[in-house]
């Protein structure tokens, strides 16, 4: 079973040997993210930190929620050793499937058994981590759900844009020009209106990994959240607007941006691993009122160095986007692997071909289609297992030409974020992309031209394969 509260699967993480409790006092000031930082670097456990330096017995901070495939396979009520292969299908077949919302009773949802408006809604009240040493402030929101409504149609957004700390009553936060909420908030702006929001802390898992999925304009990310849960997500209403949020969240802060104030925001450590954007001026939310749950629970992840929620999140949730999307244009795929260490940059996809420069037909797709195209695009074919790095790897060097084997595409739109940009380029968003074509070339006939693969698989008659493999165990020879 999937998990509609974060509380269950911190109980169930810990059942899987996947959750570590910190029981000694930590330093919301950077010592709770050093923490989190190093175990992803190992690969460790998520993190419950129990006892937070200047808050109430109760206030706790959740590392890491998601930061491996085993809690990614947890999170989907799967068994945690799933395959990644597997994993990945599996979120994607669940997709296939939206579940709308529905709306349970105000004193029903734990979001509302504390409600602060006004002047009590004080941010400071909140244990916000200051996640990286020289971020620009104390990030309350860095693995979460902003909820905006479009005021010209039914569609509500999540996306997951951070937002820091700049006073008690107000955040500032990082929103990309062309994003989601950026387009919505400009309707408002137009109008001279303030956009409503409503951000969502300590929300289940899968609904914070469609917060960070693409999944298209008009579509609302709470439908894709039920699909994952394979039930509808609980909501209410907030407290001052119209917005729904989930029922079932740690912290819901409601408020407004207000349209041309921007305010100073940033630095903070990426997910490309790097801290590649500059301290800039950026919208602000401005707070009215805080609800939350007894003994609140402020979830944290630690963007940085691979692999960390972002990374393993985004091999789940860029598969079934970029499968949507080449599918949809007829490309005849056989399977796609985002590795997390490619910090979503970097994608393999494996194709059957039916035609010529087929790698450069889906990096147009990719680029044109794509909300953030990646700038590494292999393509193998189907005798190359995307999931196997080492597969890849051969591919690369020994099917790939040096020259006619690469397409590069400079001066195209890219994210501010990415590291290998120029100070100018992640100023304006321009970027570039290369693919590379590991396909053998259709003009090369089977017999004389493709070399023969030197494999267990391709080079031994089967009487011979059938005859070891018999054996195999037997002669006390390794088994996968």
């Amino acid at each position: 079973m999937a998990f509609k509260d974060n509380r269950p699967f911190i109980e169930a993480l810990e059942r899987t040997g996947d959750l570590v409790r910190m029981r000694r006092e930590v330093d919301w000031d950077m010592e709770a993210g050093a923490i989190v930082r190093r175990l992803n670097e190992m690969q460790g456990p998520a993190v419950l930190f129990e006892r937070i330096k200047d808050y109430p017995e109760g206030y706790r901070i959740f590392g890491a929620p998601v930061a491996t495939f085993r809690r990614l396979s947890v999170a989907l009520g799967l068994p945690p050793d799933t395959p990644v292969r597997e994993l990945t299908h599996e979120f994607a077949r669940r997709l296939e499937s939206p579940i709308k919302p529905i709306f349970i009773r105000q004193q029903d949802a734990p979001c509302k058994e504390n409600v602060l408006l006004g002047e009590e809604a004080d941010l400071y009240r909140l244990p916000a981590p200051l996640v990286h040493d020289g971020d620009g402030g104390r990030y309350l929101a860095s693995w979460h759900a902003v909820i905006t409504k479009d005021p010209d149609s039914a569609w509500v957004n999540w996306g997951m844009y951070r937002a820091m700390i700049h006073n008690y009553q107000t955040l500032g936060g990082l929103c990309l020009p062309g994003s989601d909420q950026w387009k919505i908030m400009q309707k408002y702006w137009a109008r001279g209106q303030a956009m409503p929001f409503a951000m969502a802390i300590g929300i289940d898992p899968l609904s914070a990994l469609t917060a960070m999925m693409p999944v298209g304009v008009n579509v609302s990310e709470v439908d894709s959240a039920g699909a994952l849960l394979q039930e509808p997500v609980e909501l209410v209403k907030a407290e001052t607007c119209d917005l729904p949020v989930p029922a079932h969240a740690e912290i819901i802060i409601e408020g407004e941006v207000p349209p041309g104030v921007f305010v100073d925001e940033g630095p903070f450590g990426e997910f490309t691993g790097y801290r590649s954007s500059p301290r800039a001026p950026r919208i602000i939310y401005q707070v009215k009122c805080i609800t939350f749950r007894n003994d609140p629970i402020v979830t944290l992840t630690n963007m940085g160095v691979p692999v960390d929620d972002s990374d393993a999140g985004s091999t789940l949730c860029w598969y079934s986007w970029y499968k949507r999307l080449l599918t949809d244009a007829g490309v005849p795929v056989v399977d796609i692997y985002v590795p997390p260490e490619g910090v979503s940059h970097l994608v393999v996809i494996s194709v059957k071909p039916l035609h010529s420069n087929i790698a450069g037909l889906i990096g147009n797709i990719l680029g044109v289609r794509a909300t953030t195209p990646p700038s590494h695009i292999i393509i193998v074919d189907d005798e190359v297992d995307p999931y196997d790095m080492t597969q890849v790897m051969h591919a690369l060097v020994t099917k790939c030409h040096p020259v006619r084997g690469v397409i590069v595409r400079d001066r195209i739109p890219a994210s501010p974020l990415t590291p290998f940009l120029s100070p100018g380029e992640r100023r304006w968003g321009e970027g570039a992309r290369v693919i590379f074509d590991c396909t053998w070339p259709l003009s090369w006939s089977r017999e004389g031209d493709i070399p023969l693969r030197m494999s267990f698989e391709n080079i031994y008659p089967q009487e011979i394969k059938e005859q070891v493999l018999k054996h195999w165990g037997s002669d006390g020879l390794p088994t996968l």
